[in-house]
């Protein structure tokens, strides 16, 4: 073998050997390293996902607590006597006669976390008393829902039945928490009891009554009020009900001293002017812009337009800009 080969053979065989050096070098220490940091990914995703079940079960507990503050006890027999005892005592307190309902325990219901049980109540009295028994018992801030809710007509004019189950929860196992009783005292003259005047008014429930014949059309109706607002301050008079009723709309007044209601329509006259439309369309409430308003009655007072959102008072009347005129309504001059 002359010099050049062996020159050659020396190079290929550092060539091979440098090779074999760096298969060796990967082998125990990049390999090793790429598998680490895979295991690293691996470890820092399932911290992750520990830390998100944390939160999440945080939060959870806090909002189990939330409803376990509003619970009526943590025992089952405790809270079937408490709930049942607020439900008579809030019969009585809405003028009806305990006599008159009946309430039957429901069966106890496990749930996961929970057991659930209530009472089936069904009775007998005046709309508005049944109205006022269903509003307080879903206002006042127990933990609890009401299903199954059903009006029908009673057994003698002017009465209805109604039958609904309350239902409330035991949280198991409960959480410990400082538990302070709501207090059971609740406004029918604010604004979500008010509006539901509008069922009592309609009254769907009554008997067919025939339409006076058109000559005695514009006389009082029986049993409508004769009051009409100015006999107090505007702040005395809330708009309690925008409805249609046959195409034509309908404006509903509420005198709050004197509990009564009385109807009007377009082209009737009202605080000091003329109603002339109800409008119907959605736009933020005055004030309260995060608030809608569904509906308000529009007042021509001289040359201006008034409008009064409905649940307000005519107190609470305000001048309307040409923006905000519905478009069938002439611009002031």
């Amino acid at each position: 073998m002359n010099p050049r080969e062996k020159l050659l053979a020396t190079i290929v065989g550092s060539l091979v050997g440098l090779a074999i050096l760096a298969l060796g070098v990967r082998a125990m220490i990049v390999l090793p390293l790429r598998t680490a940091d895979k295991r690293i990914a691996g470890v820092r995703e399932k911290i992750a996902k520990i830390q998100d079940e944390r939160r999440a079960f945080f939060l959870a507990e806090d909002k189990v607590k939330a409803y376990a503050r509003t619970a009526f006890s943590d025992l089952e027999n405790e809270t079937s006597a408490a709930s049942g005892e607020l439900i008579t005592k809030q019969i009585i307190h809405c003028g009806l006669k305990e006599s008159d309902f009946t309430r039957l325990p429901v069966g106890d219901r496990k749930l996961r976390g929970a057991t659930e049980l209530g009472w089936n109540v069904q009775g007998e009295g005046s709309l508005t008393n049944v109205i006022n028994l269903v509003f307080v018992l879903n206002q006042i801030p127990y933990l609890h829902k009401i299903e199954g809710l059903a009006v029908t007509p009673g057994d003698a004019p002017g009465l209805v039945r109604v039958r609904f189950r309350y239902l409330t929860l035991v949280v198991d196992p409960a959480p410990e928490v400082s538990r302070k009783p709501p207090s059971p005292d609740v406004s029918f003259e604010g604004p979500e009891r008010l509006v539901l005047n509008s069922i009592s008014i309609r009254d769907l429930l009554r008997p067919y009554i025939k339409r006076p014949p058109p000559d005695l059309a514009s006389k009082p109706v029986e049993g409508e009020p004769k009051l009409k607002p100015g006999a107090g301050g505007p702040e005395c008079f809330r708009v309690v009900s925008l409805s249609e009723w046959e195409g034509q709309p309908e404006v509903h007044i509420r005198d709050t001293v004197n509990d009564k209601t009385v109807r009007y329509k377009p082209g009737d006259a009202l605080s000091g002017g003329t109603i002339v439309s109800v409008d119907y369309r959605p736009m933020p409430m005055p004030g309260k812009a995060p608030l809608m308003s569904f509906s308000r009655v529009i007042l021509r007072i001289g040359p201006d337009y008034w409008a009064v959102e409905r649940g307000n008072t005519l107190a609470e009347k305000r001048k309307l800009t040409q923006k905000e005129l519905p478009s069938e309504l002439p611009l002031p001059q």
